[in-house]
């Protein structure tokens, strides 16, 4: 199962990169916040169809969840702006790469913290040093 759960992950991973190409060359047709919109909204149409014929939760307890759980979506907003202006400027690759390892400090950091109610991850000099060469490795990539 693990293995699977992975696999999807990786999947998700090569996806990320396709929807930046994709929205990237969008937003250049038709602007940075309309291509992200129209993302968004076909994510959500999507969504909405595979909620009714697939889900198992009940969409009505969103009244009873605390409201910063809801900030995940003001986030996928920007998170979909900044790639739609991003990726035509420098690239899929320095893009992806600047954020993953953003991605990667930001959730070390909630790991070790137990920041938004997650298990505490403590740190230690190997992950550290991992940052930091993420951060030299993203200055020699996108060095000219």
């Amino acid at each position: 199962m693990q293995f699977l759960v992975m696999l999807m992950v990786f999947v998700g991973g090569i996806g990320v990169a396709v929807q930046s190409s994709v929205n990237g060359g969008l937003g250049q047709k038709i602007g940075v916040f309309e291509g992200a919109f129209v993302s968004f909204l076909v994510g959500a149409v999507t969504l909405f169809l595979v909620m009714l014929f697939f889900g198992k939760g009940n969409i009505v307890q969103v009244f009873s969840v605390p409201k910063w759980q809801l900030i995940g979506g003001v986030l996928g907003a920007f998170f979909v702006s900044t790639m739609v202006l991003a990726v035509p400027r420098i690239g899929v690759g320095a893009a992806i790469f600047t954020l993953i390892s953003a991605q990667l400090i930001a959730s070390s950091l909630i790991d070790h913290f137990g920041w938004l109610g997650m298990k505490q991850i403590p740190l230690d000099w190997s992950r550290v040093s991992g940052m930091i060469l993420m951060i030299v490795a993203i200055i020699l990539y996108t060095k000219k």
